[in-house]
């Protein structure tokens, strides 16, 4: 495989949408590095996000995540990086997802997404819960696809599929 220039690419989602699957799938017909939302909040926060989470709460986590944005979009391109799903609420990391030249946006079904996301080991607690799902799809989908350079619907698709579609649509 051959490094080639590139951005920084950021992807967006819900949780099972393919971020990480996505991600590595991209980093490897690539070359360039790719970076979970967990490994940038440890990199930018110094504390797992899981502690963050259980010791400080949602809040202190929902910060934490969107410094990791910032950190993300500070480092050297080209790279991918995969963003909180609830980062499209945030004013502050929309800005900065408006001045992100690749944003992409990895579109799931809620009954894909909860089919991906299996017992939610390692998932927030109403991950597993359907309805949970489906309302926070109807939330945020608009605001996913406002901000996404490029949408790519990932359902019954391999991640390999969907990074050739990314890169072909990032030009």
């Amino acid at each position: 495989m051959e490094h080639v220039a590139g951005p920084t690419v950021v992807l967006l989602g819900m949780m099972g949408a393919g971020k990480t699957t996505v991600g590595e799938a991209l980093a490897a017909l690539t070359g360039w590095p790719y970076l979970d939302n967990d490994h940038l909040v440890l990199q930018a926060c110094g504390r797992p996000a899981d502690e963050i989470d259980a010791v400080d709460g949602t809040a202190a986590l929902h910060a934490a995540e969107a410094r990791a944005l910032r950190y993300a979009l500070s480092l050297p391109a080209p790279l991918i990086a995969a963003a909180a799903a609830w980062v499209v609420t945030d004013p502050g990391s929309v800005d900065l997802l408006r001045q992100t030249p690749a944003v992409v946006y990895l579109r799931a079904q809620p009954g894909t997404l909860r089919a991906r996301i299996g017992a939610g080991a390692g998932r927030r607690e109403d991950a597993t819960d359907l309805g949970w799902l489906r309302a926070r799809f109807a939330e945020r989908d608009a605001l996913y696809r406002d901000l996404a350079t490029v949408t790519v619907e990932t359902d019954e698709r391999t991640p390999e599929a969907v990074a050739r579609e990314v890169l072909t649509a990032l030009g």
